[in-house]
């Protein structure tokens, strides 16, 4: 089954357009990766998908509908959008944050109920968090408060996680906390979408690759076919060597020279 489907899609800020002419499909439990060079609209792609920002061209359809046509609270009950960054400036607690996932769940004046707080719990042990709740947020590291975004996208129990840039700060422990999470959530039937610029990364979750170069597709499919040298020399300039091992992915060694 399809999650999200994009046909023909483009847009961006004003009279800007950004992003054009990208197709894309996201079945439950598969996970794509879209990368590419600083400025390729990478981030504004994942905007249009969570639909903060509307489609200028083409169409977006989350679970067969289009997504225009849901309410926005239904929406964020089956999107956990992940933004790169968030300025926290109001002194919340690691668990109010994170409590924030349940709110399109919950109706006017509704309390939590046991179900909201044992996703909250769940949310907080998945990521490492449990026993920082009561930690006030502006007192966190990049990374930890990385950790607590995730949390509350997971907190909303998603159908869809779209996540930008989710490991730019994690340490390496963190970043391979990151891959067990979000191969957990593929497994309950989760779709993702990942924003990365590490691309041994998102070769280690992606399913599908989606290349962007000037903001429309330069190259998509299947890692092992996209993944080529000369993919490098085309988007960045680049010569790398790739590492190919029968029954595994293939993995990016550091690039040589420039071209």
């Amino acid at each position: 089954m399809s999650v999200l489907r994009a046909t023909g899609l483009g847009g961006g800020y004003g009279d800007r357009l950004i992003v054009s002419e990208v197709d894309l499909e996201v079945p439950a439990g598969r996970c794509t990766a879209i990368l590419g060079p600083n400025g390729s609209g990478k981030s504004t792609l994942l905007r249009l998908l969570a639909g903060v920002l509307p489609a200028r061209v083409g169409k977006v359809e989350l679970l067969g509908r289009p997504l225009a046509s849901w309410r926005r609270r239904e929406v964020a009950q089956r999107i956990g959008y992940v933004p790169q960054w968030v300025d926290f400036s109001f002194p919340l607690s690691v668990e109010e944050v994170v409590e924030q996932g349940r709110a399109p769940h919950l109706g006017p004046w509704r309390p939590a109920s046991p179900r909201d707080r044992a996703a909250v719990r769940q949310a907080l042990d998945r990521m490492g968090l449990a026993d920082r709740g009561a930690t006030a947020v502006r007192q966190l590291s990049g990374g930890e408060r990385q950790r607590v975004l995730l949390a509350r996208a997971l907190a909303s129990e998603p159908k869809l996680l779209l996540l930008d840039e989710p490991a730019s700060a994690l340490d390496i422990r963190h970043q391979l906390d990151l891959v067990d999470t979000v191969r957990g959530l593929l497994n309950d039937g989760v779709g993702a979408v990942l924003v990365v610029h590490d691309w041994n990364l998102a070769l280690r979750l992606a399913d599908f690759v989606l290349v962007l170069h000037d903001g429309r597709p330069a190259a998509a499919g299947l890692p092992a076919d996209v993944v080529r040298p000369e993919l490098f020399r085309a988007v960045f300039g680049v010569e790398v060597e790739l590492l190919r091992r029968e029954g595994t992915r293939p993995q990016i060694v550091l690039p040589t020279r420039r071209v």
